[in-house]
């Protein structure tokens, strides 16, 4: 039939995204990973994004926790009105999608800062057996 496209060839990239250089990666043995897990340089890597990642994670679970609760028992301060129909709790409730996004932003920045080269450098000597 027309409609019916050709088979590929076998000298097309592959269509999942990989790139198609001549460059062959091993895999690594359980006992590669293991070596790698027990490395400095992993425990830096990890301690890295604990470092950032609990004490945001915290801090924003205790700032939504604060918008709960003076939600549900100081409703008269989240009822004060700050100007025309805009109150406390709604200043509070868009700060918490403001706060979202900024926690997004600045792990971004640092996950491309002090994460993804570490974890890059791992990933290369693991692929190329160095």
């Amino acid at each position: 039939m027309a409609t019916d496209a050709p088979p590929p060839s076998k000298e097309e990239p592959p269509s999942n995204g990989e790139s198609s250089s001549n460059e062959e990666h091993r895999l690594p043995s359980a006992e590669e990973f293991s070596e790698v897990q027990q490395s400095a340089e992993f425990a830096e890597l990890r301690r890295s994004f604990r470092s950032f990642a609990f004490p945001l994670t915290v801090a924003f679970v205790a700032w939504y926790l604060l918008y709960v609760l003076l939600s549900n028992y100081a409703g008269g301060f989240m009822g004060t009105k700050l100007f025309g129909n805009i109150n406390v709790a709604f200043v509070f409730g868009i700060a918490q999608f403001v706060t979202t996004f900024l926690i997004a932003w600045w792990y971004s920045r640092h996950a491309a800062a002090k994460l993804d080269p570490k974890a890059e450098a791992i990933k290369s000597r693991m692929e190329g057996g160095a």
